[in-house]
């Protein structure tokens, strides 16, 4: 099958590599309708992590063609979305619905130990450190723990709006959750990438007042305006903590959520050429702006160690500061639910589709924000 593969830093390039096949009984074989291309991939194509010949992406929907013996939820000719995280649903951690934190959803859980101090959820598309399953940028994708991960996309709900319940959608709506989003908050939300615009959907479905979201993209800030109900903020015009502060009583945002993702984590040339750590500028505005007692919420692919992070500010004003990586499975359900519903519309997000073979060309766009693009969908399959 042909499949998106990472060649070197900053090289990729569409191969025939084997087809997948079923390797234990709750396995399922996934053709790909659609695949998204993601920010967070961005850190790999430089070249932190994968070797040669491994597979992107992460974020698909698709048609089951194949399932294990011990599958039970699906069938072949199921369309189901996948939740970009791998989890068992049986550990300690999946039975408590965190499923980002599981146990065995790893194909090297000593790597992540030796990162992290404790063994966490694989994920498709990733280097074997960080899970090790080939990912979605491919005509066909296994899918480990199938009844866990997949989930059958309610006929109402089209394959542009259900790609982004894989994990764009999860990781936002996680964002407001966390966060504790109650009526009459107001929340502000750094970042109008799909994370950010979801979050800010999220936040006003539970409730919120008023949603602010701080970015620098004009066709983004409008995009949080027309879809998310969000007031917006250009951080190079104004002084956002004076505007979030004259926006909500004086007092601060109620809730604050970096969705910037790895662009937060900043480093100067001297940093680069002194090894500093890098520097989470979005996190630190978020932690300033909140209001005493409130929360920050940090979504996101961060780097290992980061540098300057106003701790002193956490304690002296009793924030609560949270983070993670989705935990799919508790969300998607719920998510799909309200796409059927209408209630969330993701597909305006898919702002560019194309053909598997110009995948090199989506990471451009992706990267350089060109032509307006949100996230580029691939099509791996007529």
């Amino acid at each position: 099958m042909r499949a998106l593969c990472w060649m070197g830093a900053g090289e990729l390039a569409v191969r025939q590599v084997p087809d997948p096949e079923l390797r234990n009984g709750h396995d399922a074989i996934v053709r790909v309708r659609r695949s998204a291309a993601c920010a967070a991939d961005l850190a790999l194509l430089a070249g932190r992590g994968p070797a040669v010949g491994e597979v992107l992406g992460h974020e698909f929907v698709g048609e089951v063609v194949e399932v294990g013996p011990e599958v039970r939820r699906h069938r072949a000719g199921d369309r189901v979305v996948v939740c970009s995280s791998v989890s068992c649903g049986s550990c300690w951690y999946c039975r408590r619905e965190l499923h980002s934190c599981c146990d065995n959803g790893s194909t090297d859980p000593a790597a992540g130990e030796a990162a992290w101090g404790h063994p966490v959820a694989g994920c498709f598309g990733q280097p074997r450190s960080q899970g090790g399953f080939a990912g979605s940028h491919a005509e066909y994708v296994r899918v480990p723990y199938a009844d866990v991960g997949a989930f059958a996309v309610p006929e109402p709900v089209s394959d542009d709006r259900a790609l982004f319940a894989s994990d764009a959608a999860p990781a936002g709506w996680m964002g407001a959750d966390l966060g504790g989003v109650r009526p009459g908050d107001v929340v502000a939300v750094w970042g109008a990438g799909a994370v950010g615009q979801v979050a800010a959907r999220a936040a006003r479905l539970l409730g919120a007042e008023r949603v602010v979201v701080v970015d620098r993209h004009p066709d983004r800030l409008r995009a949080a305006e027309r879809h998310a109900g969000a007031e917006t903020l250009d951080y190079r015009r104004v002084d956002v903590a004076a505007e979030l502060r004259e926006r909500s009583g004086g007092r601060g945002p109620d809730v604050c959520v970096d969705a910037v993702g790895t662009p937060a984590a900043t480093r100067s040339l001297g940093d680069r050429l002194t090894g500093a750590a890098p520097r989470p500028a979005a996190v630190r505005e978020a932690v300033h702006a909140c209001r005493k007692g409130g929360s920050v919420v940090v979504l996101g692919a961060h780097p290992g160690v980061v540098d300057t992070f106003p701790l002193g500010a956490v304690t002296a004003k009793g924030l609560t500061v949270r983070g993670a990586r989705q935990h799919g499975p508790r969300y998607i359900p719920m998510l799909l639910d309200r796409m059927a519903r209408d209630e969330l519309r993701t597909e305006y997000l898919a702002t560019h589709h194309l053909p598997l073979d110009r995948a090199p060309e989506a990471y451009t766009l992706l990267r350089t924000r060109a032509e307006g693009c949100l996230r580029p969908v691939l099509h791996p399959t007529p």
